[in-house]
């Protein structure tokens, strides 16, 4: 699937590849904080020691910024793209929608709502564009 980018989106991608040195493979804007997918693998090096390159990036930018890694299956991604929270599986249903049905710990559900729904709509926005995931819900 191909993702379309913004002009400002592919800005912060590229400045964040010359801060961190990974090349990020989207990047949804929103008005006070980034979220950029990397490539699976990388997350370490995108972070750096102790979280000192991803706050040098914060404070060049001005934004909060978080941080998704690529997987190679749809299921293992939208897991990635709740992280933190503690996922236990994720099916996905080939119906006439494709959903991604989480299981996700009690404890953690808090967790991958996020506050106001963000994480899980940033979840379900990555899912959409690299995935065709239609919905993520929570079990």
């Amino acid at each position: 699937m191909k993702v379309t980018l913004s002009d400002e989106a592919m800005r912060f991608m590229s400045l964040f590849d010359e801060v961190a040195e990974v090349s990020p493979k989207d990047c949804l804007v929103d008005e006070d904080r980034l979220v950029l997918l990397v490539p699976a693998g990388e997350m370490g090096k995108a972070i750096g020691p102790a979280g000192k390159t991803v706050k040098r990036f914060e404070e060049r930018v001005g934004r909060t910024v978080e941080l998704v890694e690529d997987a190679d299956t749809a299921e293992a991604f939208v897991a990635s793209a709740l992280a933190p929270a503690a996922i236990r599986h994720v099916t996905v249903s080939e119906q006439d929608d494709r959903v991604a049905y989480v299981e996700v710990e009690e404890a953690d559900r808090g967790v991958a709502i996020g506050s106001g729904g963000a994480n899980i709509e940033t979840a379900r926005e990555l899912a959409q564009r690299h995935y065709d995931i239609d919905d993520i819900q929570l079990t």
